[in-house]
């Protein structure tokens, strides 16, 4: 008997650009993704890769999407301003048009193959941004009275309550009701897509941290990272284990309907 393949989930990945100065791989372009984000994908069996970008490579985003089983969308720098139409109010806010267009380009090609899409953090925004909608540049700035959604001494350790709705597909994973993650990010939705439905927001402050695609296609994404959501370090955090075996559900569902 012929061995069950397993899963092929893409990963986006981060980019540290050309840098003359870099002791090692100088002036040359290095794509990266965090170990954490590898290991939970694979936690029940499907494989991770890293996805390079295609330009001048000979293949396109849609030849890597007809290989993969899934997507996920990872987090990272911030998301361009000049993608929903504004100008970074900080030089520090600018993000990077180039990391953008390479996630754009992988969540359309994903999206035209049925192919589940995960997104987490960035990702959750780069969602958003890629379907029409549009970003607080900084909460801080923007959103006055929000929490502190980004420290950098806690890092992963800062953590807040998240409310999710009821009805919601996040509510049949869990349950409606509060449930605390953790918070790692200075960005966040503000003009919801026409696409998305809200399925979860910060409880303090009402900033959108869970969405879903209204159409027939996976798509789901969290601004969370459930990846760094560590039972053994952080006991109170949500179990992180629902989400995957429903974005690795999907992904297998339709894998043994292609041909």
């Amino acid at each position: 008997m012929a061995r069950k393949r397993p899963l092929r989930v893409g990963l986006s990945c981060g980019m540290m650009h050309p840098d003359p100065a870099r002791p090692l791989f100088k002036g040359k372009r290095l794509l990266y993704c965090e170990e954490s984000m590898f290991h939970w994908v694979m936690e029940k069996g499907a494989l991770a890769t890293i996805l390079p970008t295609v330009k001048a490579a000979g293949v396109s985003a849609e030849d890597l999407a007809h290989e993969l089983d899934a997507l996920v969308l990872t987090g990272g720098v911030d998301v361009s301003p000049t993608n929903y139409g504004q100008e970074p109010l900080q030089p520090e806010w600018a993000g990077d048009p180039v990391r953008d267009a390479y996630d754009i380009a992988l969540l359309k090609a994903c999206l035209a193959a049925d192919k589940p899409i995960l997104g987490v953090c960035r990702g959750l925004q780069i969602l958003n941004v890629a379907l029409g909608g549009s970003l607080y540049q900084d909460i801080e700035t923007q959103h006055p009275g929000a929490r502190v959604h980004r420290n950098w001494d806690l890092y992963d350790g800062n953590t807040h309550r998240v409310a999710i709705a009821g009805g919601t597909g996040l509510a049949k994973l869990y349950r409606a009701g509060e449930v605390e993650t953790n918070s790692v990010h200075h960005q966040a939705i503000d003009r919801l897509a026409a696409d998305l439905t809200v399925e979860a927001r910060c409880a303090d402050d009402g900033i959108i941290e869970a969405v879903r695609g209204k159409s027939g296609a996976y798509v789901f994404a969290v601004q969370w990272h459930p990846e760094w959501h560590d039972r053994g370090l952080y006991p109170n955090l949500l179990p992180s284990a629902p989400i995957l075996q429903e974005f690795l559900g999907e992904a297998e569902r339709r894998q043994k309907k292609s041909p």
